[in-house]
């Protein structure tokens, strides 16, 4: 009765969407047994938390206490029959908690992805976090805001969800329906112990993160958790109680996430008044010719001190280790060699090479290249059918690396200053990014992901790798940028990626 149950709802679901819909270019993900429940998860190390007493989780109340036995009552009510729109409900968080929850937040750096606009003064005004609505909107999430809103997104779910792993074993509730085989459920049902309940906790560790990172979207987030949290009663999966503890438990790792966001360095990344020292460094380290905005009025450089955030996976000493040597300085063989490559490409572009410039571009209006590489990543988790867990841990590795490769890159970009293609001529259609050139981010945020991608999933190495040289070739077909500049983009995004790997071999995972 309750796998006919499950199917009935899938299927008139899946129904609708596919006579409605034929633009879908992947598959509709649905909720799956995991192929393992990771049961000593509660032991993995985290990133920011260091104990599970680190937050507090009260005692449950027995399955055969009054209290309990109350809340299975209602949740048989609930269950019981379901309209089309819960029905709907449940399906789509069924396919995941983080798996949503990040999907979400890569829609709304979609939707923050544009720079603001110059006024009539010819000043492009900065988006003020106090007052997010107004024009320009806050953020606006270019790639570096955005990979680092997804790596505090994927930390905090991470963790919360390790220290929610130690409380499920440690209390072992089980689910409702094994409680009583009269709960009508809606989705499978797996050993995992179902107290704390890992989708509220996600929810709720999500929504802190995300409403830091987009204060004009408050209203929007409590929204999707409060549909996130009636999905899982609706679908028969947890009593009240299962939720509420596990709202408690992610909202309390949430703030402890924060902490750290606060104290990073981002609030000072876009300081303007570091650049004329700067430019006058990289002049003193031998760039005859620096970048200028191409832009009239010339906008003022993008997060000109990004590089100096605080990153994951290796200290500042190591950030200064993995900085490449100088590129091609304007006027040399080797620069004119490049510069040559790019007016050939301008004249003759073939249409694959416009083709994958465009597929890549990730510009305006897009969640950018870490948004690319998130779902990338949450797909594959999901195609492996991770429990939640571990399905955290690989958004959380693949999160840290690629804060970590804009980090570098833009600490890179600015100690450099180098030109980009645009002041000698060359035009392109794919955007003109306000920041200077050498290293590509494109480049270094895809092998960055595609080596922490390679090291999860093993039997994809070549795949992932395949997408992060066309990732990188992209720029050069786009006219964005010189051929070393994604060359040494690539090879430094690898070698941040290993220390990335390095952390996930040695978190207590297996993997």
């Amino acid at each position: 009765m309750k796998l006919a149950y499950k199917l009935g709802i899938v299927s008139a679901l899946l129904t609708g969407v596919w006579a409605c819909d034929k633009t879908i270019d992947e598959p509709q993900r649905l909720g799956y047994v995991p192929a393992s429940v990771d049961e000593k998860a509660g032991t993995w190390k985290t990133y920011v938390l260091t104990s599970p007493t680190d937050v507090t989780v009260a005692t449950p109340a027995l399955t055969t206490s009054p209290e309990y036995q109350a809340e299975l009552a209602n949740l048989k009510t609930l269950s019981a029959s379901l309209n089309a729109q819960q029905q709907e409900a449940v399906v789509y968080w069924g396919a995941g908690a983080a798996y949503r929850w990040n999907e979400i937040a890569r829609e709304l750096s979609a939707r923050y992805n544009l720079a603001p606009a110059s006024n009539a003064e010819g000043k492009y005004p900065v988006p003020d976090a106090a007052n997010p609505l107004a024009d320009p909107k806050f953020p606006f999430a270019n790639p570096p805001y955005t990979a680092r809103a997804l790596a505090y997104l994927s930390v905090a779910q991470y963790d919360a969800l390790v220290l929610a792993w130690n409380y499920k074993y440690k209390f072992n509730r089980v689910a409702p329906s094994k409680v009583d085989a009269a709960v009508r459920v809606a989705l499978p049902v797996s050993a995992l112990p179902a107290y704390p309940s890992e989708d509220a906790v996600v929810a709720a560790a999500s929504a802190v993160v995300l409403k830091a990172m987009f204060p004009g979207e408050v209203a929007y987030i409590d929204a999707k958790v409060a549909e996130h949290r009636n999905a899982r009663l609706w679908a028969g999966m947890n009593v009240a109680s299962d939720l509420a503890a596990g709202a408690d438990l992610g909202a309390q790792v949430g703030a402890k996430v924060m902490g750290r966001a606060k104290n990073d360095g981002m609030s000072a990344a876009n300081n303007q008044t570091l650049t004329a020292g700067m430019v006058e460094k990289a002049k003193g380290l031998g760039m005859k010719e620096v970048w200028v905005s191409q832009e009239t009025p010339a906008r003022p450089p993008m997060l000109p001190n990004y590089g100096a955030v605080q990153n994951w996976n290796f200290d500042a000493a190591t950030k200064v280790k993995l900085r490449p040597e100088m590129g091609p300085v304007p006027g040399s063989e080797q620069f004119n060699k490049e510069l040559a490559e790019l007016r050939d490409i301008q004249k003759n572009q073939t249409r694959e090479q416009a083709r994958i410039a465009n597929y890549w571009a990730d510009g305006a209006g897009s969640y950018t290249p870490p948004g690319h590489w998130h779902r990338t990543a949450a797909n594959a988790a999901h195609e492996a059918k991770y429990s939640e867990v571990r399905m955290a841990r690989t958004l959380a590795l693949v999160g840290t690396t690629l804060m970590d490769a804009g980090v570098c890159c833009w600490e890179t970009k600015y100690y450099y200053y180098s030109p980009r293609p645009q002041q000698y001529g060359v035009k392109t259609s794919v955007g003109l990014p306000n920041f200077p050139s050498y290293t590509s981010g494109h480049s270094t945020f895809s092998a960055a992901a595609a080596t922490v991608l390679g090291s999860i999933f093993p039997e994809r190495t070549d795949e992932f790798w395949a997408k992060a040289q066309e990732a990188s070739d992209s720029r050069v077909y786009g006219l964005i940028h010189f051929r070393s500049d994604c060359t040494m983009g690539l090879k430094c995004g690898k070698n941040i990626g290993n220390y990335a790997v390095a952390r996930g071999k040695a978190d207590g995972s297996g993997l």
